[in-house]
């Protein structure tokens, strides 16, 4: 009770106040400098790019190693 006690002391509320946080929300989003079509593009194919190298180079290294095992004890 004695931080609820606190609370209200200072001023705060334990409540939720939904417009003020929809109003900060909106604020924070007009902020935002959102990518144009073009950059989207290009960084989701870079995106795209790497993932197709990292899984290519885990899956060669694997086969590898899968490999060399069977060569050592099969």
């Amino acid at each position: 009770m004695a931080k609820k006690e606190e609370a209200e002391s200072q001023g705060t509320s334990s409540k939720f106040d939904v417009q003020g946080f929809l109003k900060e929300t909106k604020e924070e989003l007009d902020k935002v400098v959102w990518p144009t079509r073009q950059q989207l593009i290009s960084e989701s194919v870079a995106v795209v790019l790497m993932v197709v190298l990292s899984t290519t180079l885990i899956y060669l290294v694997d086969n590898f190693f899968g490999w060399a095992s069977r060569q050592v004890f099969g």
